[in-house]
């Protein structure tokens, strides 16, 4: 079902959607300063959503433009993205986990990103997911944006820090 706010609407994504995420999902890259990170394809993208007919290991959602309001019938632009899957709590069992969440810059401050991310927190509930954990980097300003929309700091609240174990290191471990 898809949400809507003015010149704005926000749905999950069809395969054909998947190249300008894909595209969004570079954008995100580069302004991270990690234009290298990004592996995956479309076609990767359209298996791990599900959308060839397996098995779904994330959810994508969208955000359009659709240009005077969402009964137009202008053009519709892909100008942000969420992908999401299901993680798990040993506290709290099932939980959403927002991956990334991208508004194009030239679309920001029109309330597409607070669209999206009560989009998300929407299917979380749905979802019947107790919460929505999500990373975000200690210098991006959007740490402002969902600090207003209730987020919680867990690094600073409760001194939680995030790892990761890349193929090789993991390989390395298994050597031993």
């Amino acid at each position: 079902m898809a949400e809507s706010k003015g010149k704005f609407v926000v749905r999950k994504a069809v395969a054909e959607d998947l190249t300008a995420v894909r595209s969004l999902i570079q954008e995100l890259a580069d302004f991270e300063k990690m234009s290298d990170g990004p592996k995956i394809s479309v076609q990767d993208l359209i298996r791990d959503a599900g959308l060839d007919g397996g098995k779904e290991y994330m959810h994508c959602y969208v955000a359009e433009s659709v240009g005077n309001d969402a009964e137009s019938q202008s053009p519709r632009v892909i100008v942000g993205y969420s992908i999401c899957f299901f993680s798990y709590s040993t506290w709290e069992g099932k939980s959403y986990f927002l991956e990334d969440i991208y508004v194009q810059p030239q679309y920001r401050k029109s309330g597409v990103g607070r669209l999206l991310f009560k989009y998300v927190a929407k299917k979380a509930r749905e979802y019947n997911c107790p919460r929505l954990d999500f990373h975000v980097l200690d210098w991006n300003p959007a740490r402002q944006f969902y600090e207003k929309l209730g987020a919680t700091d867990l690094t600073s609240k409760e001194g939680w820090l995030f790892y990761r174990m890349n193929t090789t290191q993991m390989e390395e471990l298994l050597k031993e």
